[in-house]
């Protein structure tokens, strides 16, 4: 099926047919039912494939179908399916690496998931975590939440006096703060694509499911 958006073009495909006999529907659908518009500009197609898992030379082939209506351009091809790979690797996103003790110069702590450190992290030393980052103590070092691509992550720290704040791609210099903090903070994205440090109590409003509670309470 062919749906329209102001975007673009949507193409959904059947999950139910063989693939051979998919790539023969789409050629065919494309030819009869899809008009390039008439100023030449490209048109982005987001194609979904359901509950189908297609490989990456099939990705490719059903690229190169669209690509053909030459004002088509694929954006983005999204399945319900996910690899074993993409499975455990979300787990592993969503666990909790815990430690106790201090981060040191030179030391660099890289989890794939949340972080918690029950310590300080010292001048030169360095936090990465792939989801967000809580700090019981002083954060003096550089901390980077979200480190892969992930920006709703957000920094937590007992006092918050850092050499350089990171989330996801964007960075921030050391906040303006006197050394004697003594307020939780964190930081996080805001609306203007910037990080901005606040008391933690803003959680609650800015990042919900942080804070909330299984089942409920």
């Amino acid at each position: 099926m062919i749906k329209g958006t102001k975007d673009g073009f949507i193409l959904k495909l059947n999950d139910q047919c063989g693939y051979d006999v998919l790539k023969e529907e789409l050629i065919d659908k494309l030819s009869v039912q899809y008009k390039a518009p008439a100023d030449g500009q490209a048109v982005k197609a987001r194609i979904e494939v359901g509950n189908r898992y297609l490989t990456d030379a099939q990705q490719e082939e059903i690229k190169q179908i669209v690509h053909q209506q030459k004002s088509l351009l694929v954006d983005e091809i999204y399945s319900n399916v996910i690899t074993k790979d993409e499975s455990e690797q979300r787990v592993r996103e969503k666990e909790m690496s815990s430690m106790t003790g201090i981060v040191r110069s030179g030391q660099v702590i890289e989890v794939e998931g949340d972080f918690l450190l029950v310590g300080d992290v010292n001048p030169g030393g360095m936090i990465m975590a792939g989801g967000n980052i809580y700090i019981l103590g002083t954060l003096r070092g550089i901390a980077h939440a979200g480190c892969y691509g992930k920006e709703e992550a957000v920094i937590v720290a007992s006092q918050m006096l850092p050499a350089q704040l990171r989330i996801a791609s964007k960075l921030n210099r050391a906040p303006d703060h006197d050394d004697e903090a003594h307020e939780m903070e964190c930081a996080y994205i805001d609306d203007s694509n910037q990080i901005v440090v606040d008391r933690l109590q803003i959680l609650r409003k800015i990042r919900p499911s942080i804070t909330k509670v299984e089942g409920g309470r």
